[in-house]
């Protein structure tokens, strides 16, 4: 059985992955394209004076922190590399997902398996992607210190693991709870925002947007950002429900034929 569900969440977790990565192209590419040549732009402004001698020098740190045509990876490649991205993330993410589930399933939640997938799925994107990106929301280019990209991402990863630790307090709390569901819901909820809410406040805010980048270039690329998890999480667990549904009534229906060896 649970290799039935880790071949179902590679499967799904690849076509969600490309799902994502049409949007992230349609929406998130032309952003980064217009950040990378607010970049260059600046790169070639801050250049050193050819008269002073040094033009061959300015040329060559140019060239280096180019994203363009002269990169290591032109953005030809590395647009066509970001189907290859989304579809690996979508595959790793598909495996987790469905060994979890596997987990999961009879234990908490919904007791049909559809309910199931869609509920874990938004509450995977809500720990995971959504607690750490209101506190560390994403940057395009020429957006961040290249010398705090250690701190940053452990800032990131320390917002995770806060986000993981709420959701496990939640479900606790949810069980212990007594009454109907609206009782058990808004002790949950509470339980889940407090530390949450704790982490956004303490933990050192990060702000590392150049003077003079265009917040209208910045908005729209975190919500491309954003829209992207958005669209691979509801597409993997609307597809992983639907699948895992139809699983359900095939075993309901030939019980003999659909039960494991």
């Amino acid at each position: 059985m649970v290799r039935t569900f880790l071949a179902r969440g590679l499967l799904i977790g690849l076509l969600a992955g490309l799902i994502a990565g049409a949007f992230a192209f349609a929406f998130g590419e032309p952003r980064v394209d217009h950040a990378i040549a607010l970049e260059e732009a600046a790169a070639q402004a801050g250049a050193p004076d050819p008269d002073a001698g040094t033009a061959e020098h300015g040329h060559a740190e140019a060239a280096e922190h180019g994203h363009g045509e002269d990169a290591v990876v032109s953005r030809p490649v590395q647009k066509a590399g970001l189907f290859l991205a989304t579809g690996l993330y979508g595959l790793a993410v598909g495996g987790v997902f469905a060994l979890v589930f596997a987990g999961l399933r009879g234990r908490v939640g919904p007791r049909s398996d559809g309910r199931l997938a869609v509920a874990a799925a938004g509450t995977a994107f809500t720990a995971i992607i959504l607690v750490p990106f209101v506190k560390y929301p994403a940057n395009p280019p020429a957006v961040g210190d290249p010398d705090t990209i250690n701190s940053r991402t452990l800032l990131y990863v320390v917002m995770i693991l806060v986000g993981l630790a709420a959701t496990a307090i939640a479900v606790a709390t949810a069980r212990r709870v007594e009454g109907g569901p609206w009782a058990r819901w808004t002790a949950a909820a509470v339980a889940f925002l407090v530390p949450v809410v704790a982490a956004w406040w303490l933990l050192p805010a990060v702000n590392e947007v150049p003077e003079g980048f265009p917040a209208t270039l910045l908005w729209e690329f975190r919500l491309a950002s954003i829209g992207t998890q958005l669209v691979f999480w509801t597409a993997f667990g609307v597809l992983f429900g639907w699948a895992s549904d139809r699983a359900e009534r095939r075993a309901a229906a030939h019980p003999l034929v659909a039960a494991p060896s």
